[in-house]
């Protein structure tokens, strides 16, 4: 089938390389414009447009896809379906009806639960035992088109949101190679969502990083591996900015929110409202990401201190 692809960041990247290496004929790979990078570094190509450039797929960048031109480009295309994976921008009913069979999208949860910009992290954050990829058909509505084909993820006890999202991004692109082929045999089946309230995965905000040591050790101990790459867990020490990337549940509370109440030559131990946390890679302001034990070397962590606060 003559494919459009739509799609900015790396999860977008594995779909797009299976339909490549499937054989599917990708007509137009339409991705965010390049932004620049900070401090006159110059321009950053999304990774979707940089795959597109190595394979040979003409790319299409418009500040706004919704326009009257952006939509004349695509429809010179005369597409048999628009595939979507993390785009980025709303689409119109115009453009979802455009191609033969519609557009699909890739989403990274089990549709109904987790619509939304950030379902990845919401699952982990919640505590969720599974997660998976849906393949939907697209509507206007956020993420509540007909559903296509499911697979479920486990999530793992020590998965992070990086580590979660190479599992479904590897589902998501052989998922979608699946209903690409069943949508052209006509094979494929169409449920509708059910109507309620099944949760929505907004879009992460940095300052969501933040830990209030009051809440559960086990409810921050997600925190932090859900935000582990991006935008990562973080208190403050001494005034300074510390991420933490890796952090274990013990014990019982044997001081106040935040305060250090034991140190080894392996962790901290930091008090929460119940339960504590063992913290053993960290990251501090201006330094590179270290265990606690190559940290506590050049750094010096005493009972009694106390992590939390504001920057200084």
């Amino acid at each position: 089938m003559r494919i459009i692809f739509m799609g900015t960041p790396d999860f977008s990247v594995g779909v797009l390389k299976a339909l490549h290496e499937a054989g599917e004929e990708i007509v137009l790979c339409v991705t965010q414009p390049d932004r620049e990078k900070g401090r006159g570094k110059g321009v950053s190509m999304t990774p979707v447009k940089e795959y597109a450039l190595e394979i040979g797929v003409p790319v299409f960048q418009p500040e706004k896809i919704r326009a009257e031109e952006a939509v004349v480009r695509l429809r010179e295309y005369n597409a048999d379906i628009a595939v979507v994976a993390a785009f980025g921008q709303i689409l119109s009913k115009e453009i979802l009806d455009m191609p033969r069979y519609g557009s699909i999208n890739v989403h990274a949860s089990l549709l109904p639960y987790y619509r939304g910009a950030a379902p990845i992290q919401r699952s982990i954050i919640n505590g969720d035992e599974k997660t998976g990829v849906t393949i939907m058909q697209m509507d206007e509505g956020l993420d509540t088109g007909d559903m296509i084909m499911k697979k479920e993820v486990k999530i793992a006890k020590d998965e992070t949101g990086g580590s979660l999202f190479d599992k479904l991004m590897e589902t998501g692109a052989s998922l979608c190679v699946e209903a690409i082929r069943a949508i052209e045999a006509g094979t494929a089946s169409r449920t509708p969502q059910p109507e309620g309230d099944f949760g929505y995965a907004r879009m992460l905000k940095k300052s969501e990083g933040l830990i209030d040591f009051n809440k559960k050790a086990v409810e921050i101990e997600r925190l932090i591996r859900a935000l582990n790459p991006w935008p990562s867990a973080y208190t403050y020490l001494s005034g300074k900015m510390l991420k933490i990337w890796k952090a274990e549940v013990t014990g019982e509370s044997s001081g106040v929110a935040g305060e250090v109440t034991g140190v080894d030559s392996e962790a901290f131990t930091v008090s929460c409202g119940e339960g504590s946390l063992r913290l053993l890679e960290i990251q501090l302001e201006g330094k590179r990401r270290m265990s606690v034990h190559d940290f506590l070397l050049g750094q010096k962590v005493e009972k009694g201190m106390k992590l939390g606060g504001k920057k200084a």
